[in-house]
C-alpha cells in the first residue's frame, strides 16, 4: 500500500520537512519545534536582567559596554510534539484508493514527525492506539498503515471522543477522511479540545469529484448497501456539481472557524506531488 511513499527519493524530500503549527505548543522532551519556554536553541526571544547562577556565555557584553546593564540573552527553547494520526477505515474510503491514500497522507506525515523525534500515535475507529517515537519507529508506522482494512466500524464522532478522553496535553491531530458521514462536522469540533493543532486530510476520489457519464446507473452507498437505479441528465449532474461546491465550501469554512489547516486531496493526484506541493501550500510542512 505504500510502495509509493517507500520510494528513496520521496522519503528523502520528507526528510528535510517540519511539520508546520500555528501555535507554540510545548511539549515534554528535546525536539524540533518552537516552546513557550526559553531554551537553547539559536533563535534569539528576549533579554532579561543576570541572575546569579546564570550562564556567563549568555551575557549580552555589547549592552554591557554600551548601557552599563548586565543582562543574558534568552532563546526559543525546542519541544518535542505528539502527533495524533486518525485514518478513517469507513467503508466509503474503500472506493476510488482514497484509503490507500489516507495511508500515504498518515504515513508521510508521521515520518517527517518521528525524524523530528516528535511522538506519533496512531487512532483508528474501534481500535486502541498504537504508539511510535524516535527514527526506528517508522518500520512499525508504516506496517501498521499497509494493513489497514475499510472494514466500515466506528464513526469519526465517536473516535474523535476517544482521541479527546486520551489526549495528555495540545500537540497536533491530523484526520485522514472523505468526511462521508452525517456528523462530520461534530468530530471537527471535538478534534481541536485543549489547544490541539488541527490538520484536516480531505480525501476525495473520481467518484465524488467526477460523478458518472450520462445514462442509466445504479447508484449503490457503500456504508449501507442500498442501491439506487436513476437517469443521470444534464441537470442532474449540473445540480450535483453544484451541492459538491457548496458541501466542500462548508467544511472549509468549518475547519476555518476552528483555526485548523485544510486540504482536499484527490487519490488521483501523484503522491509526490501532494506532499511536496499541496502540505506545503496548506503550511502543514514547512
Amino acid at each position: 500500500m505504500l510502495h509509493e511513499l517507500r520510494r528513496p527519493d520521496v522519503l528523502g524530500a520528507l526528510e528535510r520537512l517540519q511539520l508546520g503549527t500555528r501555535r507554540r505548543l510545548a511539549g515534554q522532551l528535546v525536539g524540533g519545534h518552537r516552546s513557550p519556554r526559553y531554551g537553547s536553541s539559536l533563535d534569539f526571544a528576549d533579554f532579561r536582567e543576570y541572575q546569579p547562577g546564570d550562564d556567563f556565555r549568555r551575557i549580552d557584553y555589547l549592552t554591557l559596554a554600551r548601557l552599563d546593564q548586565l543582562l543574558v540573552r534568552l532563546y526559543d527553547a525546542e519541544d518535542d510534539l505528539t502527533v495524533r494520526l486518525i485514518v478513517d477505515t469507513s467503508a466509503s474510503m474503500s472506493t476510488d484508493g482514497k484509503l490507500q491514500r489516507a495511508a500515504e497522507l498518515a504515513g508521510a506525515l508521521g515520518f517527517v514527525a518521528l525524524t523530528r523525534r516528535d511522538r506519533v500515535e496512531l487512532h483508528l475507529p474501534g481500535a486502541a492506539p498504537a504508539r511510535f517515537s524516535g527514527r526506528n519507529g517508522v518500520p512499525e508506522l508504516f506496517g501498521h498503515l499497509e494493513r489497514l482494512e475499510a472494514s466500515g466500524e466506528g464513526s469519526l464522532a465517536r473516535t474523535a471522543a476517544e482521541v479527546l478522553g486520551r489526549q495528555r496535553g495540545p500537540g497536533m491531530t491530523v484526520l485522514c477522511s472523505d468526511l462521508l458521514e452525517p456528523d462530520w462536522d461534530v468530530a471537527l469540533q471535538r478534534l481541536p479540545a485543549r489547544g490541539a493543532e488541527l490538520v484536516v486530510m480531505h480525501v476525495l476520489g473520481e467518484g465524488e469529484l467526477d460523478p458518472p457519464e450520462l445514462g442509466d446507473v445504479d447508484l449503490v452507498d457503500v456504508e449501507t448497501g442500498e442501491r439506487v437505479a436513476m437517469t443521470l441528465t444534464p441537470g442532474n449532474i449540473r445540480s450535483y456539481r453544484e451541492r459538491l461546491d457548496e458541501w466542500l465550501e462548508a467544511v472549509e469554512v468549518a475547519t476555518r472557524r476552528l483555526g485548523a489547516g485544510y486540504l482536499v486531496v484527490d487519490s488521483r493526484t501523484p503522491l509526490r506531488d501532494v506532499l511536496l506541493g499541496g502540505l506545503r501550500r496548506a503550511e502543514v510542512v514547512g
